[in-house]
């Protein structure tokens, strides 16, 4: 069932979830269905979103769920960064669609997490996937990309970057 996804301001955002314990598995298809109905209907309506965090539906579980070609959730994931080196990125959520936000990133983590049978499972990701999983992953202990900007400048609304992104490219063609 699609949900509403909270938005930027609302408390519910700000708080740490708890993990997902062993007997809330029978629960679990019904939370994961709705985090893939939820993302899809944010698909359709802005055409971005690749993950998406329970807490983000009001569910304060650590729980997230990605879906790039096949779904993959993570239920009680872990993060570990192997080094130090970082990037900057422009940050979008689904809980402020209309803004970026520039942000510092690690480029490379390494995700454990348990799966829907309760299986364990190391990835190593870089680059997107890994901003994206560290971006959903700190909707688990409430923060949102908005905590973690550079600086008081490193906020653009969404339709300004686009704009300027295509003047951008239509002086490269000429």
């Amino acid at each position: 069932m699609i949900k509403e996804i909270l938005l930027l301001g609302d408390p519910r955002l700000y708080e740490t979830s708890i993990p997902v314990e062993p007997s809330d598995i029978p629960y679990l298809p019904a939370i994961v269905q709705d985090l893939h109905d939820t993302l899809f209907a944010f698909r359709q309506r802005y055409n971005v979103g690749r993950a998406i965090a329970a807490p983000q539906i009001g569910v304060r579980k650590r729980l997230l769920y990605m879906h790039m070609g096949e779904p993959v959730v993570f239920i009680n994931p872990l993060l570990q960064f192997p080094d130090d080196e970082m990037m900057e990125v422009l940050d979008d959520c689904m809980c402020f669609p209309q803004l970026l936000v520039r942000v510092m990133r690690h480029k490379r983590c390494i995700i454990k997490y348990r799966d829907l049978s309760w299986g364990v499972h190391t990835l190593q990701l870089e680059g997107d996937l890994s901003e994206l999983l560290q971006h959903e992953y700190d909707h688990l202990d409430g923060i949102l990309a908005t905590m973690r900007a550079c600086d008081a400048k490193s906020f653009v609304l969404t339709k300004q970057f686009r704009a300027r992104h295509e003047a951008d490219k239509n002086k490269s063609l000429f």
